[in-house]
């Protein structure tokens, strides 16, 4: 949806269960139009909300209404983000393993950041994307 020169799209968190459904859905809502996706990757989506292509290009001011945030909180919190990580850990990607590895220890230890709030943390640094969580 357009007003004027803004843009509003609407998130389903009803439909984010683990990382693969959280692409999924950024895909439905800001990718719409493209005939690629973005990848599982959290440099993709801060690449993406530059705005230089798909449902963003072209537009100053978007609005995003997040609903069920809750449902996506719970869906990429500790839980996914130790497996996201173990994964990365365990596979043979050309990671800085360190950097990885302290991520898991401050996650274990409570102190480090969830899949979820590396997410929010991507979207506020994007100050032309007003979320509003419903």
């Amino acid at each position: 949806m357009t007003t004027d020169d803004s843009l509003v799209l609407v998130l389903a968190g009803s439909a984010i269960n683990d990382i693969p459904s959280f692409y999924a859905e950024v895909n439905r809502v800001f990718m719409a139009h493209e005939g690629w996706q973005l990848g599982h990757s959290l440099d993709a989506l801060d690449d993406m909300l530059y705005g230089g292509y798909g449902v963003l290009a072209g537009h100053e001011n978007t609005t995003l209404i997040w609903l069920d945030i809750e449902q996506t909180r719970s869906a990429l919190g500790e839980e996914t983000t130790r497996a996201w990580l173990k994964a990365k850990l365990d596979g043979n990607g050309a990671f800085n393993v360190p950097a990885l590895a302290a991520q898991l220890q401050a996650l274990e230890a409570g102190e480090g950041q969830t899949y979820f709030q590396i997410v929010m943390e991507i979207f506020a640094a994007h100050p032309r994307i007003h979320l509003e969580s419903r």
